[in-house]
């Protein structure tokens, strides 16, 4: 990758954990840049309109613009369009955060969401974040479907660092996450107790490109909430609605694939129909 371009990404990526902005210093400091190399960069993106200077703190932060390219690309995958309507009744019938994750590369990201949870105690985590995949029911459900080995060498890239936030019970070995990945596979969904966020529980279903079980995982559909809440015996009775919503987004998931392809407009209720049918 040319240098610069990857300096500017290394910026973009910096200043998204940032919304309060940082000053040049800070930004050549994290990013090991000199102050001169820093500026020239940061000169670019705002020619770009990617980032602003704040007149009186003279931080600079993201602007909307990237927030704006993501949602077009959302509505150019039609993601939300297929997947919200399973996702709030999986909200509505479980009474907490129903999420979608989708896997790219060697990592998976939160891209929509419902929230069943009306009133007291809610869970409510930001999407666009990639999944800590050792520390989830998400990241669990989607290694379980690879090789072992390969699933094993992906956690050992990614590390078991997380975001300094993981609860008490997260996995710290590539043995333990053995254990809990072929615990996962024979249990038939992923899940996770005070593990990703302390207090959180978590279970998650696999979205596959086509309905049969050897097929890629391409995404998750997944239900978590407080731990007080999403007990053992609760997670088990949820279990049936959650994969219920996986084998929907399974059937539903080629009107994406398509539409990525071939950009025709296929009526997603038509779709929605054969999968209720079937």
């Amino acid at each position: 990758m040319n240098p610069p371009l990857q300096r500017c990404l290394d910026i973009l990526e910096l200043l998204a954990d940032a919304p309060e902005g940082l000053g040049l210093s800070a930004i050549g400091a994290r990013l090991g840049l000199p102050k001169s190399a820093t500026h020239r960069l940061l000169t670019a993106l705002g020619e770009r309109e990617f980032v602003s200077q704040d007149p009186l703190t003279q931080h600079y932060a993201l602007t909307m613009k990237l927030a704006a390219l993501g949602f077009r690309y959302l509505a150019g995958t039609r993601i939300e369009e297929v997947s919200q309507p399973v996702l709030d009744r999986l909200a509505a019938k479980s009474g907490e955060l129903a999420r979608l994750a989708i896997v790219e590369g060697e990592k998976m990201t939160w891209v929509a969401k419902a929230q069943g949870a009306m009133s007291g105690l809610r869970y409510d985590a930001n999407a666009g974040r990639d999944v800590m995949l050792h520390a989830t029911a998400v990241g669990k459900v989607w290694l379980a479907s690879l090789a072992e080995p390969d699933a094993l060498t992906i956690v050992a890239r990614a590390g078991f660092a997380g975001n300094g936030r993981l609860g008490p019970r997260a996995v710290r070995t590539l043995a333990a996450m053995r254990a809990q990945l072929r615990e996962t596979s024979k249990r038939g969904y992923g899940e996770a107790v005070d593990e990703g966020e302390p207090g959180v529980a978590a279970i998650a279903a696999a979205i596959r490109e086509r309905p049969s079980r050897d097929s890629p995982v391409v995404g998750t559909v997944s239900v978590a909430g407080p731990l007080t809440r999403l007990t053992g015996a609760r997670r088990a009775t949820l279990s049936r609605e959650l994969l219920s919503a996986a084998r929907e987004l399974t059937l539903l998931w080629p009107v994406r694939e398509q539409h990525r392809r071939t950009n025709s407009l296929v009526p997603v209720s038509s779709v929605r129909e054969t999968a209720d049918v079937a």
